[in-house]
């Protein structure tokens, strides 16, 4: 690489990991905020709460590396023109067709870690996620209760009584379960109950229930029942398992599905290097400015105004996708048809020879 690709590629990656260093910080310290308003800490703990971060900010990072490579494009370039070291490399016969050639070798690499992010790494840090969440959000969870006290919930109904727990806080006695749901009151009684921790994606979150009743009051037309049981499995309903199992399935899996939720999200994850490359090459032809028109301010709201435009069609396409009102083909890839003719329409010259012809 020579010495002018160098000097790019410096003033390009410098801004690039600030941005992002900056996105990831943000994007931390609200996710950390956020649990500890859930409580989350009193369920798993702090170290499992700062896991399910770190977690969650690898999952962000598919969308934080493209925004950040687009802004620091922008930023670089924008610099460079002000200070007319443009025009100076121009006059020196490095046209716009090189620096756009040497942007283009720094978003492929950028691209392609995006993308091995995408394929590979999400959908392991979805699942670990997953797991973590299910733990956290078990209804009859016994660590979140102290023994000896009544647990409410005004979102599910329940209420729920430990009378004594033991060290390893998996093993509960006389235990007390509430619930009302569809005109039904559910009562579950048990002497004894042990919680069993979700150790991979397949596995549902639940809890064994030994040598105890159920009460089931169906007033006012139907009788009451009640049923004695010796053992009894409990597993926990979870309204986010099957988005998080689709988000967390092997890319493989995904390749050999017909289901429209899994070809969009196979294809999304597809599209994250090809996305990071045509932002970075649409985020060019907002520096092509003359050095003395400060237009810093316009640029930046501009492209803030093209990425946002972006973001939402890309959304718009995966749901159309999965609601099967485009098919898989063209799927979600008429988005980056457009953006691809967008960029061609804005790379150098380009407008120049569209005006003559008209």
């Amino acid at each position: 690489m020579k010495i002018i690709e160098k000097y790019i590629t410096r003033e390009l990656l410098f801004p690039f990991f600030t941005v992002l260093s900056i996105l990831v910080g943000l994007f931390v310290s609200f996710s950390i905020a956020r649990l500890l308003a859930s409580a989350v800490t009193e369920t798993l703990g702090m170290v499992a709460m700062l896991q399910l971060v770190m977690l969650k900010a690898i999952i962000a990072l598919e969308v934080l590396i493209p925004i950040s490579f687009y802004v620091s494009v922008i930023y670089g370039l924008s610099r460079m023109n002000k200070d007319q070291e443009m025009n100076i490399l121009r006059s020196v016969g490095f046209s716009d067709y090189r620096i756009l050639f040497t942007v283009l070798m720094i978003a492929i690499p950028v691209g392609i870690i995006s993308g091995v992010l995408s394929l590979y790494a999400r959908p392991w840090a979805y699942a670990e996620t997953y797991i973590l969440d299910a733990q956290a959000e078990v209804e009859l969870n016994a660590n979140r209760f102290q023994a000896g006290r009544f647990y409410g919930s005004e979102k599910s109904g329940r209420v729920i009584f430990v009378q004594a727990k033991d060290n390893s806080g998996t093993r509960m006695e006389e235990v007390f379960h509430f619930v009302k749901k569809e005109g039904i009151s559910e009562i579950v009684v048990a002497k004894k109950a042990f919680q069993q921790q979700q150790i991979s994606l397949e596995q549902r979150p639940h809890t064994e229930l030994f040598d105890g009743y159920i009460y089931r009051l169906a007033y006012p037309k139907d009788e009451d029942s009640v049923i004695q049981y010796e053992k009894m499995t409990y597993f926990i309903e979870n309204e986010q398992s099957k988005w998080h199992r689709r988000k967390a399935a092997p890319t493989r899996m995904l390749w050999e599905s017909e289901r429209t939720q899994d070809i969009a999200e196979l294809q999304w994850r597809l599209s994250r290097p090809i996305a990071t490359i045509l932002l970075a090459l649409i985020a060019v032809s907002f520096t092509r400015l003359s050095p003395r028109q400060n237009k810093s301010d316009k640029t930046f709201l501009i492209a803030a105004i093209v990425f946002a435009i972006y973001y939402n069609l890309s959304g718009l396409a995966q749901t159309w996708v999965e609601q099967g009102v485009v098919g898989a083909m063209p799927g979600i890839w008429w988005l980056y048809l457009l953006l691809f003719i967008f960029a061609g329409l804005l790379l150098p010259g380009s407008r120049q020879k569209l005006f003559r012809r008209q």
